[in-house]
């Protein structure tokens, strides 16, 4: 027998986020994702307020019935993987987040999700979390590369995890766009962290050549980048 759709406010989640898309911009967000069909364009203040109002009721049974038809709803998804209190069994929680990663289609699904539990539950299950975050990296998917490379940018750029990270980032051979582009986010990011250890990835590593000069123009477009250190990077494009 299959299961009632899940209900807020007497509207189930599909009926609410038609209603959302009236006040959203599809053309705006169609322009952000190319070639991502059925995107509804609701602005993300909205989905994340109804991901919060979700994620205190009884999110398991929304989990359980979520569709995956909109973009949008595959958005909402991950913004309640992120406000929901994390299982007290970790294995459990990342298996939620995994069914959720394999319905990733876009870098803005991708983008918009955080670990439940914020920075304290990373730092209490780090380990785990990076061997998670490696998996992915690992994959043959286009989404869930980037998945692990977004993901493993927001929590892990540390002292602890640079040298590793530069060693999962050679090791991704992955040709689609979406995983060129993160992990030139990426590089650039921990360059901004610790430059002299980034600049001597930068001198010898195995990206490609779009990657590689992709991320020194991240690096070369950062505020957070001196003027002096930006000279530097402008020589080093191969």
């Amino acid at each position: 027998m299959k299961k009632k759709e899940f209900e807020i406010e007497g509207r189930s989640i599909h009926e609410e986020l038609l209603r959302l898309a009236a006040q959203g911009n599809k053309p705006f967000t169609e322009s952000l994702c190319p070639g991502v069909e059925h995107i509804l364009g609701i602005r993300i203040p909205l989905l994340r307020k109804l991901a919060k109002q979700i994620a205190c009721s009884n999110w398991e049974d929304y989990l359980e019935t979520a569709g995956t038809y909109y973009m949008d709803e595959r958005l909402l998804q991950g913004l309640v993987l992120g406000y929901i209190h994390p299982d007290e069994d970790l294995e459990k929680y990342l298996a939620r987040v995994s069914r959720f990663v394999k319905v990733i289609n876009s870098w803005a699904v991708c983008d918009s999700f955080a670990f439940a539990g914020g920075k304290s539950f990373v730092r209490r299950n780090a380990p785990r979390l990076w061997a998670y975050l490696k998996e992915w990296m690992q994959s043959t998917q286009e989404y869930e590369v980037r998945f692990g490379v977004v993901m493993a940018m927001k929590y892990f750029i540390d002292s602890e995890h640079l040298a590793e990270m530069f060693q999962c980032f050679d090791q991704i051979h992955h040709r689609g766009y979406y995983v060129k582009m993160a992990l030139a986010w990426a590089v650039s990011v921990c360059f901004v962290f610790d430059s002299e250890r980034t600049f001597a990835y930068l001198k010898q590593n195995a990206l490609d050549d779009f990657t590689y000069n992709k991320s020194l123009q991240k690096i070369g477009e950062s505020y957070r980048v001196s003027s002096e250190q930006k000279q530097r990077i402008k020589l080093m494009k191969r």
